[in-house]
């Protein structure tokens, strides 16, 4: 320890330091929740993002060993294999160790920022920055105790990519010929969408060499290594392409040829194929093309899903600033400081595709900001330690840097204090999925939303049409159009979707279309009015439950905009009436349900803008001390197209149009009322209900 520099002793203690930190404001979130039993399962916290489960499902069928066709599960994929390995070797339950994953590998992110700020020999710089970054809004969001994504380390790898970039162009060192493209391999293992990043960095990389160093050979040396790493091929042919360079990189006499391997790497680079991967994932998320089609066989229409995706949506500058920096001040300053920075130590501008990938949430969506965390720390931090080195005593100036920094923290730590994320299920909607998974077998399938399918999944270890991965648009339309048609057309769809999944039969793009060719039709539409005939479906190999649960009811109008679409032409249907109230306030008369919508008692009508509508059904559904749902039903107007349903134990009324009434999802869920040729109550609770399909 004595042969350890100070400054390696400094550094190391600010890494400790800003680590604990960040693991401490984490575990604010399990102070908060200790002892609340709707979060915990098993006697474990449950994670709180829907894509954890799709790891922790790839996982433990990696431990169990078993896996079969078409059940999804991840167990290729870096998340699930590393988790594997950390459940094979540490002396945890599962559960814990996928909980708390993401504080300890997100917290992760404070080394290669204090390393960097060591690279330019401004320690203080590093911790503050480093505290900042671990727990700004988006960051914090995103590597928070049990959100079990590979968010975790999808920051913390590319700042260590940054870090040995820096580390590379200041000291020609060979040592970084090998890391940096070891890095960017390992980050592409981990986050196959990382191309544009590494892209970006070679960009900027070639900009600040043909700038300030053209003359550096070193830099095309570190520049050629960089292009192999970020080619799109087989792993195998990169590290071929990288041992030969580096051995001829060693080679004095072949020094000459340097620029010539750095030409053929931008050449390869270049008719790689890899713009047309970073202009395909730009499209994806900055053009609102709400319909997609298959331009092959009927070319049908169908719902794009990204437009339903929060990540995705368009976000104020308020909220751009909040989650980059915690505040928009903040953010000023850091954006002024990171120039000031740069200014003085101009090889910080290597950090810009970061903040530029940042700054496209803008115009692509919030997920984009978390980009910009780390870089944009050093701005606001370097501006503190040169405010500090303007106190006229040492205690001053360590005064205001606590003081300072302090004031950049707490509305980072408001939010976290404030950030009080539920965990995906409660633990009634999991005792459901787990009561499942004694009942059905693995081959057999549940039919739910995406926004479900992974937990299902995990719980229930069984198979699902769609998922949070699994939800292009034609996949999405024959669930939607499960849960929004009668039990009679619903039940026949089900079968044919299950078993056209299951089958080798799919030989064009989607399983509508199959199923329209192989029944005879050229018009989709004329297939899906056949489904209200007798029509000869496949022969069954397998069961399949539809998951119903209380917390749909929050999407069902978006559920319903994906099968609401004329598959041959594009066009949208009209929209549903669907309206729901929590918030409602009762009088003697009347019942005011907001937004204008107003129930008269006296004569089951309502009132809608001011115009008396009247009603058909007026139903009140409860739980009786059995937990039986019972219901009270008032037909009213046979003439009238709308229905209102008042949930007593839910405390949430309904207003719903005829379809919607006789939809899969209306008459399972909320009324229990099920046609018993068709289907065969499973398990059912106020939060969740299970049918078995019989035909």
């Amino acid at each position: 320890m004595n042969n350890i520099s100070s400054e390696t002793k400094i550094t190391i203690a600010y890494i400790l330091i800003a680590f604990a930190f960040s693991v401490a404001m984490r575990m604010i979130w399990v102070y908060q929740f200790s002892g609340v039993e709707q979060f915990m399962f098993n006697g474990q916290f449950m994670i709180n993002t829907n894509d954890g489960y799709y790891w922790a499902e790839g996982a433990r069928d990696i431990l169990s060993g078993v896996s079969q066709e078409n059940d999804l599960s991840p167990i290729l994929t870096p998340a699930s294999q590393l988790t594997a390995f950390f459940a094979s070797i540490l002396p945890f339950s599962f559960e814990t160790i996928i909980f708390y994953m993401p504080a300890i590998f997100g917290s992760l992110i404070v080394v290669p920022i204090i390393l960097i700020a060591k690279s330019i020999k401004n320690l203080e710089l590093g911790l503050i920055a480093a505290l900042l970054a671990s727990i700004a809004w988006s960051y914090y969001n995103r590597t928070m105790i049990g959100y079990y994504d590979t968010d975790m380390l999808n920051i913390v790898l590319p700042m260590f990519l940054l870090w040995s970039i820096i580390l590379g162009v200041k000291t020609n060192e060979e040592k970084y010929l090998l890391i940096a493209p070891s890095i960017i391999l390992l980050y592409t293992w981990w986050y196959p969408a990382s191309y544009s990043l590494e892209f970006a960095f070679f960009c900027l990389v070639m900009f600040y060499t043909l700038v300030w160093d053209r003359r550096k050979l070193y830099n095309f040396k570190l520049l050629s290594m960089i292009v192999f790493a970020i080619l799109p091929v087989a792993v195998y042919i990169k590290v071929i392409f990288g041992v030969i360079s580096f051995i001829i990189f060693k080679q004095d006499k072949a020094q000459k040829y340097i620029y010539y391997i750095f030409v053929l790497s931008a050449f390869f680079l270049l008719f790689s194929g890899g713009f047309d991967t970073i202009l395909a994932k730009f499209k994806g998320y900055v053009y609102e093309d709400t319909i997609s089609s298959l331009n092959d066989g009927l070319n049908l229409h169908f719902y794009s899903v990204m437009q339903t995706v929060r990540e995705a949506g368009q976000i104020t500058f308020e909220t751009f600033a909040n989650r980059i920096s915690g505040h928009t001040i903040t953010l000023v300053l850091s954006v002024v400081g990171y120039i000031y920075l740069t200014y003085k130590h101009r090889i910080m501008l290597l950090g810009l595709p970061m903040i530029g990938l940042g700054f496209l949430a803008l115009v692509g969506g919030l997920r984009f900001t978390v980009y910009a965390v780390p870089v944009l720390a050093f701005g606001i931090a370097f501006l503190i330690t040169q405010v500090s080195l303007m106190m006229p005593t040492k205690r001053l100036k360590y005064l205001s840097i606590v003081a300072f920094t302090m004031a950049i923290l707490y509305p980072n730590y408001q939010h976290i204090n404030s950030y009080r994320v539920p965990t995906v299920f409660n633990a009634d909607e999991v005792k459901v999925l787990n009561t499942l998974k004694d009942i059905a077998d693995r081959e057999d399938y549940v039919v739910s939303w995406w926004d479900y399918g992974y937990p299902i999944r995990y719980y229930s270890d069984v198979k699902t049409l769609t998922d949070g991965a699994k939800h292009n648009g034609d996949v999405n339309f024959l669930v939607s159009y499960m849960l929004n048609n009668s039990e009679n057309i619903s039940s026949k769809m089900a079968r044919l979707d299950v078993e056209y999944t299951e089958s080798k039969k799919v030989k064009v793009s989607s399983n509508i279309e199959q199923m329209t060719k192989d029944y005879g039709f050229k018009d989709t539409n004329d297939f899906l009015l056949s489904l209200e005939t007798d029509i000869k479906l496949p022969n069954k190999t397998r069961d399949i439950y539809f998951y119903l649960p209380y917390r749909m009811l929050n999407i069902f109008p978006t559920v319903n905009v994906f099968s609401n679409i004329n598959l041959m032409n594009g066009e949208k249907g009209k929209d549903p009436f669907f309206f729901i109230s929590r918030n409602f306030k009762e009088t003697k008369e009347t019942i005011e349900l907001g937004n204008g919508i107003l129930f008269n008692k006296l004569d089951n009508s309502l009132s809608l803008n001011n115009q008396t509508v009247a009603l058909r059904r007026v139903i009140q559904t409860f739980y009786d001390k059995n937990m039986k749902l019972q219901k009270n039903i008032k037909l009213s107007d046979f003439t009238a197209s709308l229905n209102l349903i008042f949930m007593a134990d839910y405390k949430t009324f309904l207003v719903v149009d005829e379809k919607t009434y006789n939809s899969l999802y209306i008459q399972l869920m909320v009324l229990e009322d099920y046609d018993k040729n068709l289907f065969e109550k499973v398990i059912t609770n106020p939060h969740a209900k299970v049918y078995k399909l019989k035909i």
